[in-house]
């Protein structure tokens, strides 16, 4: 995610409330030469809360599972999610786990499948809105005109849209879409089931060195603004 950085705010506390290192955030952004020194109005990436630092070319990390696939210990709570939602061209969820590793970078410029849907102007280290619209416009949930790079206008677009419907985080399925509070700005993933009773996540998410995204399927503690799920 990024965050914009405002007067007052120090590396150190920043790490703090977003739950990493001050060495992380200087990985992250490799323009701030001085711990000490930040500039009020700069855009500052900052990898999510339960993120490491990982090159894009080797495993994602998946809330504690690895390799590549990410998925193999996430279960579907007891008689609580159930199959994922399904629209007329498959499973968003299903859709999101077959580009897993991906950097959003790379497959923003496919030209098939999700990729083709993905908006290329769209900065990499914020195409969380991107990708999820891609799989539901992949899944046949949404239409074109419903797709957006901004978290709060697809959030909007899925409160117009009869087709879906605001749940509790307890009743979400797999492919639900999750938006989440973060500092003074916001991130979208998709709900993947729970694990060890922690809910996990599907998205585009600041996981690489330099502060850009990656799909990676993990937990996170963010407060969330809302779980929208498709009733087709």
């Amino acid at each position: 995610m990024s965050y914009r950085i405002q007067s007052g705010d120090t590396l150190s506390g920043l790490a703090k409330r977003y739950g990493t290192s001050v060495d992380s955030l200087m990985k992250a952004n490799p323009d701030i030469q001085n711990k000490d020194l930040i500039y009020a109005g700069k855009t500052l990436n900052i990898p999510g809360s339960r993120d490491s630092f990982e090159p894009g070319t080797q495993g994602v990390r998946g809330g504690g599972s690895g390799g590549s696939s990410g998925a193999g210990n996430v279960t579907a709570p007891p008689g609580g999610a159930g199959p994922g939602t399904r629209g007329p061209g498959g499973s968003p969820f299903d859709i999101a786990m077959s580009h897993m590793g991906k950097n959003a970078g790379s497959l923003k410029y496919e030209t098939s499948g999700v990729g083709a849907d993905m908006e290329d102007w769209v900065p990499n280290n914020v195409n969380c809105a991107n990708f999820v619209s891609a799989c539901l416009e992949q899944a046949g949930q949404i239409k074109d005109s419903q797709h957006s790079a901004s978290v709060m206008t697809l959030q909007a677009n899925l409160d117009r849209d009869p087709n879906f419907k605001r749940v509790d985080l307890k009743d979400a399925k797999p492919g639900d879409v999750v938006s989440m509070k973060v500092g003074s700005g916001q991130h979208v993933v998709m709900f993947a089931g729970w694990k060890d009773g922690k809910a996990q996540f599907i998205g585009s998410n600041n996981i690489n060195s330099d502060g850009s995204q990656r799909i990676s399927l993990t937990s996170m503690n963010y407060p969330i603004m809302s779980v929208h799920q498709y009733q087709g």
